[in-house]
């Protein structure tokens, strides 16, 4: 199979050459998730290890089906797939959308990807270390007089899973403004002159992300405010570079 050419701003093509090209990114990202998911299930002990770390005293995780032990190893094994996977599949998303998109914007896209990335590398350490032993310290003590709390594997990997995502999507906030703000589609004015309806809409977010427990909405809520200040002056910055851009090339 050939490697998709990537087309340049502005290029024609044909229907059946954008469709060709489509496949084509199609099929590496399926081999690109399937080689990741061998890797993974051959690593998936270390994987749930790593998951089940967070739990207080040591707690260890129990199952009660048959086919439970090798479905949830699987699971894991396939959320851990994907997002190794992840930068080969967006980087085959962006080169079939790119050449739609003027070439300064471009770049402005290019760079708050990688920003967007780390961001999300931060925010799944932030929900490990941080957000997913204080939510597990509350849940799995409460009335804990009362009830024989065991803690099923199955459901336990789901929740694991879904904070450091939700986690993980929350500290993505200012790459999306910064980018839109770089892009002049949000001003920084606008930001700030309404700054207290989005505090409003920061805490409904955080409220609406994965975790029924106080712990962990004001563990997802906190950083959310923090984060949603600080894309506030990121896209200040934005602005400043996207005016300077477009006098530069005004002059030229």
């Amino acid at each position: 199979m050939r490697l998709p050419r990537r087309l340049q701003h502005g290029q024609g093509a044909e229907l059946v050459d954008h469709l060709d090209e489509l496949r084509a990114r199609l099929v590496i990202c399926l081999i690109a998730v399937g080689a990741a998911f061998a890797v993974t299930y051959a690593e998936h002990q270390r994987l749930v290890t790593w998951l089940e770390a967070p739990l207080p005293g040591h707690r260890k995780l129990v199952t009660y089906g048959v086919a439970e032990p090798f479905l949830t190893s699987l699971q894991v094994s396939l959320a851990a797939g994907i997002a190794l996977a992840l930068p080969i599949v967006l980087w085959q998303l962006w080169s079939f959308l790119a050449p739609a998109i003027e070439p300064n914007a471009q770049r402005a896209v290019t760079w708050c990807v990688g920003f967007a990335t780390l961001l999300f590398a931060a925010g799944i350490a932030f929900g490990y270390v941080i957000a997913l032993p204080a939510a597990l310290q509350f849940l799995t003590n409460y009335d804990s007089h009362i009830y024989d709390i065991q803690i099923r594997a199955k459901e336990y990997i789901s929740f694991a899973v879904a904070v450091l995502v939700a986690v993980g999507v929350v500290f993505e906030l200012p790459a999306v403004i910064v980018t839109l703000a770089r892009l002049g589609i949000v001003k920084s004015q606008s930001l700030r002159s309404h700054r207290r309806i989005g505090y409003a809409i920061v805490a409904v977010i955080a409220v609406c992300l994965p975790g029924v427990d106080p712990i962990t909405t004001t563990m997802e809520m906190i950083p959310l405010f923090i984060l949603f200040e600080s894309s506030i002056w990121l896209s200040v910055v934005a602005e400043k570079r996207r005016r300077i851009a477009l006098e530069a090339r005004a002059v030229a």
